[in-house]
């Protein structure tokens, strides 16, 4: 059995906790706001984010950082990217040498251009990081739904003792030293996600989905692997795999922010409506700056951002897409002579 704290409240954090519990270790669940907490050690659920996942008795829930940090085994740190830098300043002075801390929130810092292992590195120098991602909606994951998973470590000693620790009949866990890939595809693929949901929201069907989504994986492993990623993990799990589901799940708040925004609203109409943080936002801009630093051609993260943050149609958007100078699918693949 292994001491482990939870993060962060929300709702993957949440079915996390509860998965990790009913594998048999003791688990304490850590948040900033008091009424979240209050809600949790009374109600036994997150009646907000994960409603009708019920929550054993006996779970610890606190809202006290050094609590929830010394001493533990793991440490999941599960709360939204944008809150990635300062949840670690908060911890770094309770994280013991070599402490294990399990990245499982998806995103880029705009104004770095940092993973968030990166940051986390940056942070608690003295921590050993690592990732966990994958198809994985929290609210398949909490209600005992079979899903498979990745984690990343660069020792695989580490790889192996944290897939010990998730598996279990309902949560089947890979291992791949690939850290860098991993967070790559999972941060891409919610920009590409928001460009899906555009799509559905303006009406369009099957066959513009699949093409968003090859051609999104395309843009995602074109940049992934310029910056030094595997091919194999973004044709995987953390790649393709969480690509489709978050483009086809009505559990991704990126497709159902795409949506809104299709049908009209705006950036922050749409973020207001779906109550959570919509990753693929803040990780546009990243995605641009990322592309623009490697000379990496990625034209639909590109034309999100124009109808994020520049005020462009999305059936412009659309139009630039369809319209784009002729291309060759795949340049490797070579021609027989004339």
């Amino acid at each position: 059995m292994a001491d482990i704290s939870i993060i962060g409240a929300g709702s993957w954090g949440t079915a996390l906790a509860l998965l990790l519990y009913n594998n048999g270790h003791h688990v304490t669940v850590w948040s900033i706001v008091e009424k979240e907490i209050e809600m949790l050690k009374t109600e036994h659920e997150h009646k907000d984010k994960l409603p009708g996942v019920k929550l054993p008795e006996d779970m610890e829930f606190t809202t006290d950082m050094e609590d929830a940090v010394k001493g533990k085994d793991v440490l999941v740190l599960a709360v939204p990217s944008p809150f990635t830098r300062n949840t670690s300043k908060s911890m770094s002075p309770y994280v013991k040498e070599g402490q294990i801390i399990v990245n499982v929130a998806k995103g880029i810092e705009e104004d770095t251009l940092m993973t968030l292992s990166q940051i986390i590195e940056e942070e608690i120098p003295q921590a050993e990081v690592a990732v966990l991602s994958g198809p994985s909606h929290a609210e398949e994951v909490g209600r005992g739904i079979p899903t498979t998973i990745v984690v990343g470590a660069r020792r695989k000693k580490t790889a192996e003792y944290l897939q010990n620790i998730f598996m279990s009949k309902v949560f089947r866990v890979y291992i791949s030293p690939d850290v860098l890939g991993i967070e790559l595809g999972a941060a891409l693929k919610n920009v590409v996600a928001l460009a899906a949901g555009i799509a559905d929201g303006l009406g369009y069907g099957d066959n513009t989905k699949a093409a968003l989504i090859t051609r999104g994986i395309a843009e995602i492993a074109r940049l992934g692997m310029a910056m030094g990623g595997r091919l194999e993990t973004f044709s995987g799990l953390t790649g393709i795999g969480d690509l489709i589901v978050t483009c086809a799940s009505m559990h991704s708040r990126n497709r159902r922010a795409g949506i809104l925004i299709g049908k009209g609203c705006t950036m922050d109409e749409a973020m207001a409506e779906v109550k959570m943080v919509v990753e693929g936002v803040y990780s546009a801009k990243a995605a641009m700056g990322l592309a623009k630093k490697y000379n990496i051609q990625i034209p639909i993260i590109e034309e999100v951002n124009e109808i994020l943050f520049d005020g462009k149609s999305a059936a412009e958007a659309v139009g630039s897409l369809m319209l784009r100078d002729k291309k060759i699918e795949n340049p490797l693949i070579p021609w027989e002579e004339e």
